[in-house]
């Protein structure tokens, strides 16, 4: 079997972006990431039926080294920098690092337990590695062609919402952000090179480098949970943790990759800290669990009361999203806000088939549990419950059922 990974730029940008944060500014930090399939009940055989060909698709990925073209492509970025581009020159990821195996509940687990610096960079690529394969087996002439229907139906909406814009209003961006829940791989770029041709004023960029440099169009992504959650267990008082992890942001990009993620112990939570200096700093928010109506006028509220104006502002949706959502949500904010949605699992996988709820999320770091709280029932993660208890108490968010 070829391997599905071929390149080590074939994942999401922000894994380079806050690998650059975390190589600088807390390099020796360890960390652990665990596997969950969060839709079990929907799979149509046992994951742990792929257990040998992922143990040897990881082997083939952690042969895997940048090569001299990639990284001449990542210098040209203004917010790289040449010092991270030489610990890239030397990086491989490391097999014993990464264990797959069979939990005691006859699941496929998976743990990841290493120097984050190494640790952080197995989650897109696991994860798409597991969908593929998993996808593979139940693959039909019948599937690609719904996927093939169901793509022409995207095209025909993008092209319409291309001719419904109104003269003045801010522009409707759509970008894919579906490498982790992806099809495939071949499929992920053949969406993308549709998507953008058909309407390349509306669906702009991708999250995945790899692809992006193939079709010369730009790779788009900041920050995820995990970098935030890294400093729960950081020498930091833990009601202190976000104000220091968007700090530790600004002073590393100082202008660039301005969009802060807001739902790592909530949306309420998130705004007691984002105070007017951090909301002049910051070009916008990205929203990623709990009613995106609700959470942009929370948004709007805030901003507000900063006297600051919103229509320089950028919202950025990102959760569980289609191209119909992303419209509606447009039409609503576009008086208020610069809005731009990055779609996932509704681009690269709408296939006409389950897709797999599949996630690999950080737990711990340094020793010490760390956790998101979402605004999202369900989407919480943790592997310890009295540490979940405890945040939900220095922040003073209501427990929600799981």
């Amino acid at each position: 079997m070829s391997p599905i990974i071929q390149s080590l730029l074939d994942t999401d940008l922000y894994k380079f972006t806050m690998l650059q944060v975390v190589l600088h500014k807390f390099p020796q930090t360890h960390s652990v990431y665990h596997f969950r399939c969060r839709n079990l009940e929907d799979t149509v055989y046992p994951l742990t039926d792929i257990l040998d060909d992922l143990n040897q698709q990881l082997d083939d990925l952690c042969e895997l080294k940048f090569q001299e073209d990639e990284l001449l492509y990542l210098r040209q970025f203004r917010f790289i920098k040449s010092d991270f581009v030489d610990y890239l020159e030397l990086f491989q990821l490391k097999r014993r690092f990464i264990q797959a195996g069979i939990d005691e509940e006859g699941r496929l687990d998976i743990w990841v337990e290493g120097p984050m610096v190494q640790a952080m960079m197995f989650e897109i690529f696991v994860l798409a590695i597991v969908n593929e394969l998993y996808f593979r087996r139940i693959r039909s002439d019948e599937v690609l062609a719904e996927g093939e229907r169901r793509l022409q139906a995207k095209v025909a909406l993008l092209q319409k919402y291309s001719t419904e814009q109104q003269a003045g209003d801010p522009p409707f961006l759509i970008s894919d952000f579906g490498t982790r829940r992806r099809y495939s791989q071949a499929w992920q770029k053949y969406v993308i090179e549709t998507l953008h041709a058909a309407a390349p004023v509306v669906f702009r960029g991708t999250s995945n480098v790899f692809i992006a440099r193939e079709m010369g169009i730009y790779p788009i992504g900041t920050m995820a949970h995990e970098f935030l959650q890294a400093f729960q267990a950081l020498d930091v008082r833990l009601r202190d943790f976000q104000k220091l992890a968007l700090e530790t942001w600004i002073q590393e990009y100082r202008g660039d990759l301005g969009i802060a993620l807001t739902d790592v112990v909530g949306m309420d939570a998130f705004l007691r800290d984002f105070d007017l200096y951090f909301a002049k700093l910051f070009d916008g928010l990205r929203h990623d669990s709990g009613d995106p109506y609700v959470w942009g006028d929370k948004a709007y509220q805030h901003y507000k009361k900063l006297k600051i104006d919103t229509r320089n502002k950028m919202l950025t949706f990102s959760d569980g999203l289609d191209l119909q959502r992303a419209w509606d949500l447009y039409q609503y904010f576009k008086g208020r806000f610069q809005v731009s949605f990055g779609i996932g699992t509704n681009l690269t996988n709408d296939m006409g088939q389950k897709p797999l709820n599949i996630v690999l999320k950080l737990v711990e770091c340094n020793g010490q549990s760390v956790a998101k709280i979402s605004d999202s029932p369900g989407k919480t993660m943790t592997d310890n419950d009295t540490f979940l208890a405890y945040l939900r108490q220095v922040f003073d968010i209501q427990d929600v059922e799981e």
